[in-house]
């Protein structure tokens, strides 16, 4: 078995836009055929390989299923380095929005109708990402634009967990 990134391990082409369906179907036929215990009787070195073809299966897997984690591999793929520990540089309008949804956060710790606005921002949020990602990835091939709209994703969804913890009691 031989693929040279996750796509082509499961059959798929490089989109953005997938149909989970059939990456869960290509998934389940890639983990069968590599799954180690089909190769419990083999040599110790033909079980290794069998562990590593499905550690890897499951790895893409994961990536390609989750639509932030995809579009940050078909962006570092295709060469764009998110330099998401170093980079901080951020569209001016989306720092305002961030600055907008930190105070909420702050509120939304004691107020639940603050907690279910910033949930639903965030969520529209992730919305509009997913399709402006769809049409960045997919369409334009923009993969510089896509990676900063990946990272800004990647703020909403930390912010996101964030709010998760800091659910009001109640």
């Amino acid at each position: 078995m031989a693929a040279d990134d996750h796509f082509s391990l499961f059959g798929l082409p490089a989109r953005f836009d997938i149909d989970a369906q059939a990456l869960e179907r290509a998934w389940r036929a890639v983990a069968a055929q590599v799954h180690p215990d089909r190769y419990a009787t083999a040599s110790p070195a033909e079980r290794r390989v069998a562990m590593q073809w499905s550690a890897r299966a499951n790895e893409a897997y994961r990536q390609l299923r989750d639509p932030l984690l995809r579009a940050r591999y078909l962006c570092e793929q295709a060469g764009v380095d998110l330099q998401t520990e170093s980079n901080t540089a951020m569209d001016p309008a989306f720092l305002m929005q961030q600055m907008q949804w930190r105070e909420m956060l702050d509120e939304a710790r004691d107020d639940a109708a603050v907690f279910a606005e910033l949930d639903a921002e965030l969520s529209d949020a992730r919305r509009q990402m997913r399709e402006t990602l769809a049409t960045l990835l997919d369409e334009r091939h923009d993969y510089a634009a896509a990676g900063q709209k990946v990272r800004e994703w990647m703020f909403v969804e930390k912010l996101a967990q964030e709010l998760a913890a800091a659910r009001p009691a109640g």
